[in-house]
């Protein structure tokens, strides 16, 4: 029996684990995989302290700082919570935890844009994420579908190995922060197609053009979707936690759920869905620990 189990390895639930710690709380953490969407960041140039770090580097940062403190880290997906009279039982494919209390920062699954030769061509041209496979198509044409910080940190990438890069979204401007907004303009491989909307990728057995609302076909090599995420679900309909409608769930300024002895932190919560940045994931990863530590004490 743990005081309190951490679920989730981004930033969110790295920083509890770290307060955890200083609080000596009995406590462990789960997730799939470390450091969460950090790795998949290509220059972090936000993150106070770092003026410009990759983020797989940021992210084996913040894994060490954990492993550092002797916190058990279990690699493994969590299937299913259940709230029990002493607290809650966690369970993976292979075992059983049970904790007192439960901090949720179980972060967030890539948006699909759910068109035509999307989970056809996954992996043989398709892809949701620039750093891990921009890499293979060094010379080539690619799209990037997208028009906040993601798609656009991701074009910026990829016009360092890419021959020519669309960037295509549907609203009429760049929703990105300006600074990475100045970056697009300044490549000159990279042309933005606003007001459009991507309706087919097509191809024999790896992709070969794009087809747009409007008709218009664009021979391209690869497409690389960046249109945000949405929290994982299962879990959070499990538990009975209530949400909005966008499925992310309520928290107050303590980072409590409706069910005692659930926080919730990250980009999962309401609190953080307005501005998903690590360091605010990070800091209602701090919140959530403390109110844990502090609820267990009383």
């Amino acid at each position: 029996m743990y005081d309190l189990i951490i679920i989730g390895g981004g930033p969110a639930g790295l920083s509890a684990a770290v307060y955890a710690a200083r609080y000596k709380i009995n406590s462990a953490i789960i997730a799939p995989v470390w450091g969460g969407f950090v790795n998949d960041a290509h220059l972090v140039e936000n993150w106070l302290g770092e003026k410009s770090i990759t983020g797989r580097e940021l992210a084996q940062r913040f894994i060490g700082h954990v492993e550092s403190l002797n916190i058990p880290m279990i690699t493994a997906n969590v299937r299913m919570i259940v709230k029990t009279k002493d607290g809650f039982e966690v369970f993976t494919p292979d075992q059983k935890y049970e904790a007192k209390k439960i901090i949720l920062a179980s972060g967030t699954e890539r948006n699909k844009l759910e068109v035509r030769g999307e989970d056809k061509f996954l992996g043989k041209g398709v892809s949701y994420c620039t750093t891990c496979d921009g890499f293979f198509f060094r010379g080539k044409t690619v799209a990037v579908i997208g028009s906040g910080d993601s798609a656009c940190t991701g074009a910026t990438l990829l016009a360092d190995l890419a021959k020519k890069v669309y960037l295509i979204y549907r609203s009429s401007k760049l929703k990105a922060e300006p600074i990475w907004i100045d970056k697009i303009k300044k490549a000159k491989n990279v042309e933005c197609l606003p007001d459009k909307k991507l309706k087919e990728i097509v191809g024999q057995k790896i992709v070969e053009k794009i087809i747009l609302a409007d008709g218009e076909t664009i021979k391209v090599d690869g497409v690389f979707i960046e249109t945000g995420s949405t929290p994982l679900s299962f879990l959070i309909e499990r538990l009975g936690l209530k949400a909005d409608e966008k499925g992310y769930v309520i928290t107050n300024v303590n980072q409590k759920t409706n069910i005692n002895g659930v926080y919730a932190a990250g980009d999962i919560t309401t609190n953080s869905s307005q501005f998903k940045q690590m360091i605010v994931a990070a800091s209602e990863g701090a919140v959530a620990a403390y109110n844990a530590y502090i609820d267990l004490k009383s």
